[in-house]
């Protein structure tokens, strides 16, 4: 067994992890930095240790490996804030930090707070570690509780306020990877045969089926899966923001995103369907828009790697615990092609149909300031077919949902889970993941404020990802709200409560060595991001945008 460092230790099995770059604030074991670039690892020093979560989380959603974040003691509480959205969006981040040493606790040590606790509620697995003897056991552990199951965050306290347990003399440690664990899904269950038959004689039956794919038919890559099912069955597909992309959004059986951030046309079709087949969805307050799509007594069959979450919020008809491609295959084996439900594919064409002449004049207007509907309909015409395309939350999630399409299987969609920030940090992981692929980010100005120091993190690190921002100088989201607050008696000053000064982002991202171009006019919206696309340096498309257009709000059935 080979003498080592824990420094040393920790940077060979993260090498034989495969991860590629890690996310860090400093100053958090430091010999293991060295180690890293030794080993070729890229070592992406940032400007705030959330936006280092946010990057190790944007780098582990487009590569399925877990991403590293790690930060000193008292970054551990704003690592621990930039874990929620991992959390929400089950995303294997592995964070570690560092944390005093049990003399100096409880006597007011430089910096100290009891971080530990906060990571309790957003991870699977948060765990100390008091010696370097116990990495060995705790660093593979980490990797399984992240890739296993459903995945998630996980968390390693380093003992020493900076880690310094890895510089501890060497010990004889045995780098042991455990290729299982390099990426998930780790396991692939299937369901039992029965009920797999169970289901097919459901849907087979239905009338009005209608599968919602979820996040874990991405995690799981199971969209062709969905497609052929569909075909099968002649079945719609809506799906939810992280199942987005899972079915190419001009095919025939799509209907869009369903729930609060969504399509009309999907929440009409999912109100009227009566058999969901939920694939891989948690069926959460956001993709049902609060279990009111499908209604609540509709007939429902849920797939899920997790058996906590089937039955959660609606009762299954038929519970299948496996893996989303792995049971599709199934379900799809014991299937027969039936003839087309005439009645039923109609109606779902007029509806799509219908909401495209509805928003077709939006997508095409040359409204100065621009259309948000205007800037998402250039985007889905000019994202590259193997694009990762990253979007905020808020009405930036509400904008991509509905009126960016996804038009080729090889363009990946990755979302905030609820943390408005957190896209262009993620995409800046997602392009440090994968420099060969186009990264662009949508994000509003109200979203881009939070990490605009990291402009200058991906100039000095190379990270050429295309920023475009819906600048429309405001919180406007937020606008309605206020309006019920004030009673519709505005007065002078309301506006400060959602309103900022017009900032030209671009010139930012130009003064940080960066590319950056302002768009005011519509027509030039094109040339602009080719521009970008093309620049070969971090890139910002600062689009001017209508302070007045509003998302559309989600449709519910009388």
């Amino acid at each position: 067994m080979p003498s080592m460092t824990g420094h040393r230790f920790i940077a060979e099995t993260l090498h034989g992890y495969d991860v590629t770059s890690v996310f860090h604030v400093p100053y958090i074991l430091d010999g293991t930095l060295v180690e890293l670039e030794r080993l070729g690892i890229r070592r992406v020093l940032c400007h705030s240790e959330k936006a280092a979560a946010y990057m190790a989380d944007g780098y582990a959603r487009a590569t399925r490996k877990p991403g590293i974040a790690m930060a000193q003691s008292v970054g551990a509480a704003n690592l621990a804030a930039g874990l929620q959205d991992a959390f929400l969006a089950r995303s294997p981040v592995i964070a570690i930090t560092g944390r005093w040493p049990p003399v100096y606790q409880y006597r007011h040590a430089y910096q100290e707070i009891n971080h530990w606790p906060l990571y309790d509620s957003l991870t699977k697995f948060n765990a100390f570690v008091d010696g370097v003897q116990q990495l060995p056991v705790l660093l593979r552990q980490a990797f399984r509780e992240a890739t296993s199951g459903s995945p998630g965050p996980v968390h390693l306290d380093m003992l020493g306020f900076t880690g310094e347990l890895a510089a501890e003399s060497e010990a004889n440690l045995e780098v042991v990877v455990e290729e299982s664990f390099k990426s998930y899904p780790a396991f692939r269950p299937e369901p039992e045969r029965e009920r797999v038959e169970a289901a097919a004689r459901h849907l087979v039956q239905a009338r009005r089926p209608v599968l919602v794919a979820g996040g874990g038919v991405t995690a799981s890559g199971a969209g062709p899966e969905v497609v052929r099912l569909a075909e099968l069955l002649s079945m719609p597909v809506a799906t939810s923001l992280n199942g987005k992309g899972s079915i190419s959004e001009n095919h025939p059986l799509s209907v869009g995103v369903v729930g609060t951030y969504s399509r009309r046309c999907a929440n009409e079709i999912v109100s009227e369907a009566d058999l969901v087949l939920f694939v891989g969805s948690h069926t959460g307050g956001q993709v049902t828009h609060f279990w009111q799509l499908p209604q609540p007594q509709t007939p429902t069959i849920q797939i899920d790697v997790d058996p906590a979450e089937i039955g959660r919020n609606y009762p299954a008809d038929v519970a299948l615990l496996g893996d989303a491609k792995r049971t599709l295959r199934r379900l799809i084996d014991v299937l027969e092609p039936r003839e087309e439900n005439a009645e039923w594919t109609a109606r779902v064409r007029q509806v799509v149909a219908q909401w495209q002449i509805e928003f077709a004049a939006l997508l095409n207007s040359e409204a100065e300031p621009i259309r948000p509907e205007r800037l998402c309909h250039e985007i889905t015409d000019l994202l590259p077919d193997d694009a990762i395309f990253v979007s905020d939350t808020g009405h930036a999630g509400m904008w991509t949902a509905a009126m960016v399409e996804l038009r080729d299987p090889g363009q990946n969609y990755l979302r905030s889970a609820g943390s408005l920030g957190w896209a262009f940090p993620a995409s800046l992981g997602a392009k440090s993941a994968l420099p060969e692929r186009p990264v662009i980010c949508f994000t509003g100005d109200g979203g881009f404020w939070y990490h605009l120091g990291e402009i200058e993190t991906a100039v000095r690190s190379g990270i050429n990802s295309v920023t475009v921002i819906n600048n429309n100088r405001s919180l406007n989201q937020c606008k309605p709200s206020f309006d019920r607050a004030y009673q519709k008696q505005t007065t002078g000053s309301s506006h400060a409560l959602w309103v900022f000064e017009d900032v030209d982002f671009a010139a930012f991202s130009r003064s940080m060595g960066g590319f950056g171009i302002r768009v005011n006019r519509p027509q030039d919206l094109r040339s602009a991001i080719e521009q970008a696309l093309e620049s070969g340096k971090p890139a910002v498309v600062d689009v001017v945008s209508d302070i007045d257009a509003m998302a559309p709000l989600a449709y519910v059935p009388n």
